[in-house]
């Protein structure tokens, strides 16, 4: 059986232009990684994004990634395993949603979602997981879920679909592939202030009153680098006994149960 214990050299960071991909090929490279670096629509993020990564003394390969183009996209991951000489780490963290009510859904927004979504990230994590049982020496796959793997939201029915589906994936893929060293987890986040949620990458625990969150219990939109770090625990020697876990990351809002959400306009919630 491969060590799982063994520290990681390279990484692929999918949807890595921005957001939470970027802040986790960064955490990657500081914890010593060379980062695989992946865009959809903005190279030149990808390209600050890369230049992050060597700032800090670490090698940076950048590709393009359609996930919408499968099974083909899927070449991008061997060519950078290649171009890395190997893979150690894959970060999920491509994706896009909706926000359209069911009934009005359009057949081509279900699928541009769920293939993003579910069947890249499906694609991703099968060949890498390849590479790495091949390499030999263990590795860490990680995907990007969401509160919504756990909880639905109305207007976001192919994103809840696909996330959720994600979630039982990183599962089955931990059972069958611990026997090779591999750990796969999943990372749940809550709102994160990234472009993906209309916000900006910035710092929002310097947030104004506009970026306050009632809903929230800790009354704030999250920080990319917060997710991030996360990540970078589960990819690190330290977590090598932990497979097959959601680790939400979400200020506290699964646990409001029916109060929940981060559209809340007040904070009556907390009291009785």
């Amino acid at each position: 059986m491969a060590d799982s214990t063994r520290t990681p050299r390279t990484a692929i960071v999918t949807g890595s232009d921005s957001g939470i991909g970027r802040a986790t090929a960064v955490a990657l490279a500081r914890a010593g990684c060379d980062v695989g670096v992946t865009w959809n629509t903005d190279e030149a993020g990808a390209q600050a994004t890369a230049q992050e990564v060597r700032s800090h003394g670490r090698r940076a390969e950048v590709a393009h990634l359609d996930l919408t183009r499968l099974p083909g996209a899927g070449d991008v991951v061997d060519d950078l395993a290649e171009r890395l000489g190997g893979v150690d780490v894959l970060v999920n963290s491509s994706g896009t949603g909706t926000s359209t009510p069911l009934l009005d859904l359009e057949y081509e927004d279900w699928r541009r979602t769920v293939a993003t979504d579910l069947d890249g990230a499906f694609v991703c994590l099968q060949r890498a997981a390849r590479r790495m049982v091949a390499q030999g020496r263990g590795g860490r796959i990680v995907n990007i879920t969401s509160v919504h793997e756990h909880q639905p939201r109305v207007g976001a029915a192919p994103y809840c679909a696909a996330k959720g589906g994600l979630g039982l994936l990183t599962r089955t893929a931990a059972i069958e592939l611990a026997e090779h060293g591999i750990t796969v987890n999943a990372v749940a986040p809550g709102e994160i202030a990234t472009p993906m949620t209309g916000q900006t990458d910035t710092e929002p625990r310097e947030r104004t009153e506009d970026e306050s969150r009632p809903g929230v219990p800790l009354g704030r939109p999250g920080d990319a680098r917060e997710i991030a770090a996360v990540v970078a625990f589960l990819c690190s020697p330290e977590a090598a006994y932990v497979t097959g876990a959601s680790w939400p990351v979400d200020g506290g809002m699964l646990q409001m149960g029916p109060m929940a959400g981060s559209h809340l306009t007040s904070d009556d919630w907390r009291r009785p």
